[in-house]
């Protein structure tokens, strides 16, 4: 027996333009099947486009798309095995929960038997049990979501497609539906391609997470990687709390690099992509700078003024200007400084600095 391949769906240098709007630009990633992973980025990044080329409901002008080894070009979307799950709920307002769920069933021609036992499983995976004979237009718009989201499923589809589901719930349901959304996926294994804009969404529930910039991938990696060690300019810009700097560098007698920044000398490990420039960039996120008395142990320490302190409810923002006139945002869990402050010393672990490529 052939073993079924890693990679359940590929972009291929994928381009897409609508007129003079590039909405993908040789787009190439890979996603491994049985995966929950994002396409994450600013309105206009080619997010929504990717997902419905996956579909078929866009054609790319150039490159390929294969689903399970296949170019799937000039296949019709309902012949691609795949559910789709949009931000409005599209529901059948005529139809009870029941015959919602069971539509993609019906029209596959599965036995009623079969169709019923189905939509109740599909129900109890979705939390709405006893719900088959309810007025779909009764439904909240988390439960509506949590029905479209089974009759998606009914068919077992080898790929769910999911363009902002959530984002036309209330937050407190928002969040609620994350964690649903990973449960769901996880017990019924499918592969889930997910699209949003939002960053706490992509990271709260995605395996990998591919950021997207005017139609390219900016950075394709697990959350965690992206959070922590962005690879460039944009990515580390992109998610909130990540300050970047521009640093002069240069190398050491001792093949380490030096930079200069906010006013300080940093030595870091050589990095590649920097042994050979002068300016670069860098990127270090606010939790990992600290102020006053936690910062005296820091191997880098830069003189700051306190330019303003935001009460943020769970956290504190310190916006500090260093010497060198560059603005950083240092967050705590409480306020580190007193009224009336002006300066301060901000530590750093040179470990928790990252040099952005150009």
């Amino acid at each position: 027996m052939t073993a079924e391949p890693a990679w359940i769906l590929e972009f291929d240098a994928v381009s897409k333009r609508f007129g003079d709007t590039v909405t993908a630009d040789r787009l190439s990633l890979t996603v491994a099947r049985g995966a929950f992973v994002t396409f994450l980025g600013p309105s206009g990044s080619g997010k929504s486009t990717a997902l419905r080329m996956v579909a078929g409901l866009e054609r790319p002008d150039s490159g390929r798309i294969l689903i399970e080894g296949r170019d799937v070009a000039g296949v019709a979307p309902w012949r691609r095995n795949l559910g789709m799950v949009f931000q409005h709920y599209a529901v059948f307002p005529h139809m009870t929960v029941a015959q919602n769920v069971a539509y993609g069933l019906k029209m596959r021609n599965v036995p009623h038997h079969a169709r019923s036992q189905r939509v109740r499983e599909m129900l109890d995976l979705v939390g709405l049990p006893g719900f088959e004979n309810r007025d779909i237009t009764r439904l909240s718009g988390g439960e509506q979501q949590r029905v479209a989201l089974a009759r998606a499923l009914a068919p077992q589809p080898r790929m769910l497609l999911l363009d902002e589901p959530l984002s036309a719930l209330d937050e407190k349901i928002r969040r609620e539906m994350q964690s649903e959304l990973k449960h769901i996926q996880r017990k019924t294994g499918t592969t889930f391609l997910y699209v949003t804009h939002d960053q706490e969404e992509a990271l709260t529930m995605s395996d990998a997470i591919a950021v997207l910039n005017q139609g390219m991938c900016a950075q394709y990696d697990p959350p965690e990687v992206l959070f922590r060690r962005p690879r460039n300019r944009f990515v580390a810009s992109f998610f909130r709390g990540c300050n970047v700097l521009d640093a002069e560098c240069r190398m050491t007698s001792d093949g380490q690099l030096m930079l200069t920044v906010g006013g300080a000398e940093i030595v870091l490990p050589t990095t590649t992509s920097a042994a050979s420039k002068s300016q670069v960039s860098i990127a270090v996120r606010c939790e990992n700078l600290l102020l006053g008395t936690r910062a005296q142990s820091s191997a880098a320490r830069f003189a700051a003024r306190v330019e303003d302190i935001i009460y943020r409810g769970t956290n504190v923002d310190h916006v500090l200007r260093f010497a060198d006139g560059q603005v950083v945002l240092a967050t705590s869990t409480r306020r580190e400084l007193n009224d009336g402050e002006a300066s301060v010393i901000v530590g750093c672990d040179p470990a928790n600095i990252v040099v952005l490529e150009p």
